[in-house]
């Protein structure tokens, strides 16, 4: 279907898509135009918001968390949140079409983690917060003498900056703002250029379909990449989610340590999928070759190294290679695609300078290297590259494309090593026919998360995060919540 058919994106081809702030749908008085990665046509005007609009919306944040009872309501805001969720199942249809066609995601996809579970989840979230322990009770003591009645109270942190990226924008959007506004906080939400429609979709049902007070919610797009900084400088903001790449990361931790604001980051990757020698062979590599090059490889969690034994190395690349060349690339709103286009032409300009470069030092591709014949879009075909040590800038930083380096080990230990053996930890993978075995390789892995035998650990109860320069702090489950509350300790005289 078209994307601009449904009623949520009415007229947004020829008016532009707007900005939310302080409760109203404000059209803004400039655009940048959004591209369909996977034919280079344009999509439409997104509203390209300016400093002063990105201030008014900061200022309507801090007015809404500071003089409404918003903070206060959780009643509110668990309606407010089952209210969203049940506004983006009605409007599923269209923000499936508008995921396939902005973001490049395949369709499969949109049925999982790019568009149905984190909308489901928010229903999770709900039911977190109706029974989360809000205030807990420590008791009675009697420091230096003087009896006191002490409790713990959980509050929410205030303003909250959420800096999203392009790869799966519902997911990361919705990761950051139902806990956010289920603890009481306040958002200002800043996208990234590349996916401002699907932003501004959600912002359309937030301001049109739920019971949000003015201001809770504000959403700024923009092609300008300096108002995501100057959203995480601003005073104002009392806390910065954000999501991205680890150099930008930093950028973002330089910005919020002159008011020593909170921040929550999730960053690159370079995971491992380590093979042991008892594996199915087939198997693991089959799940390798699928996960490396699902939605391009655009995603910061995917297993990009695949670390096979040395006796078995030959095979496995044959395994793996044929594997990627049977998946290939395909139109992403095809139900049968897995990898489709990369989102931008200087992504794909970005993942074939790394091809490049792996040939420089001294790889070959077992399969793929180039891009496919298509003549409009951005694509590379789904890449397995070998000859390749781990000490390799290509095996060693993020590619963000639809390749996998494969790089053979010695043994349980030399495995864990070469893991282990990266400026990274966000995920990571162990096959072995030996369940213990598998687990004690999973447990020495320095990552956040780990899927041992093809198991999924994405959940909205399960905590996502990175070790070393993947970030800090966690998102979804439990621990994601509390990372946008403050804590507060008060005890009471009883004497």
């Amino acid at each position: 279907m078209s994307i601009t058919t449904g009623r949520l994106l009415d007229g947004w081809a020829e008016r532009g898509s707007p900005l939310l702030i302080g409760g109203r749908l404000v059209p803004g008085d400039r655009h940048f135009e959004t591209i369909d990665p996977a034919t280079e046509e344009v999509i439409g005007p997104a509203a390209d918001a300016t400093p002063g609009l990105l201030d008014a919306a900061i200022a309507a944040a801090r007015r809404a968390f500071d003089d409404s009872g918003w903070a206060a309501d959780l009643a509110l805001r668990v309606r407010c949140l089952r209210q969203l969720r049940q506004a983006l199942v009605r409007h599923a249809g269209e923000l499936r079409a508008l995921t396939i066609r902005e973001a490049g995601a395949p369709r499969f996809l949109t049925h999982g983690a790019q568009l149905d579970a984190p909308v489901a989840d928010l229903g999770w979230v709900a039911d977190l917060a109706e029974s989360y322990a809000w205030t807990r009770d420590l008791g009675r003591a009697e420091p230096m003498g003087i009896a006191s009645d002490r409790r713990v109270l959980r509050e929410p942190v205030g303003v909250v900056a959420a800096i999203t990226p392009w790869n799966f924008p519902h997911q990361i959007t919705l990761a950051k703002l139902g806990p956010a506004l289920a603890a009481g906080n306040t958002v200002v939400l800043k996208p990234a250029p590349d996916t401002p429609w699907c932003a501004a979709a959600l912002a359309r049902l937030v301001a049109e379909e739920t019971d949000v007070p003015p201001g809770v919610v504000n959403v700024v797009t923009g092609r300008d990449h300096a108002l995501g900084a100057r959203l995480a400088a601003d005073p104002r903001v009392d806390l910065v989610s954000f999501t991205g790449s680890t150099a930008t990361g930093r950028a973002v931790m330089r910005g919020a340590a002159e008011t020593l604001k909170r921040v929550f980051l999730e960053l690159g990757g370079k995971s491992a999928c380590v093979v042991l020698d008892d594996a199915d062979l087939k198997r693991a590599c089959g799940y390798a070759a699928f996960a490396a090059i699902s939605h391009a490889g655009q995603g910061c969690a995917l297993t990009t190294r695949l670390l096979v034994p040395r006796t078995r190395h030959d095979e496995a690349v044959e395994i793996t290679a044929r594997t990627m060349a049977r998946i290939g690339t395909g139109d992403p709103s095809d139900e049968r695609t897995v990898c489709g286009p990369l989102i931008s032409a200087r992504q794909r300009d970005r993942v074939e300078g790394y091809l490049k470069l792996a040939v420089a030092e001294g790889g070959s591709f077992a399969t793929g290297g180039r891009r496919p014949g298509r003549d409009r879009g951005f694509w590379i075909e789904p890449t397995l590259i070998t000859g390749l040590t781990n000490q390799a800038r290509a095996a060693r930083e993020e590619i963000f494309g639809p390749v996998l380096v494969v790089l053979p080990h010695d043994g349980d230990d030399d495995a864990v090593r070469i893991a282990n053996d990266s400026p990274y930890g966000l995920s990571g993978a162990v096959h072995a026919g030996d369940p213990e075995r598998a687990r004690a390789v999973a447990r020495r892995l320095r990552t956040g998360t780990v899927s041992v035998n093809g198991g999924i650990w994405y959940g909205p109860d399960v905590p996502f995060g990175g070790y070393k320069q993947s970030g800090f702090g966690r998102e979804m489950g439990v621990a994601g919540f509390e990372e946008y509350l403050q804590i507060k300790s008060i005890a009471e005289g009883a004497g």
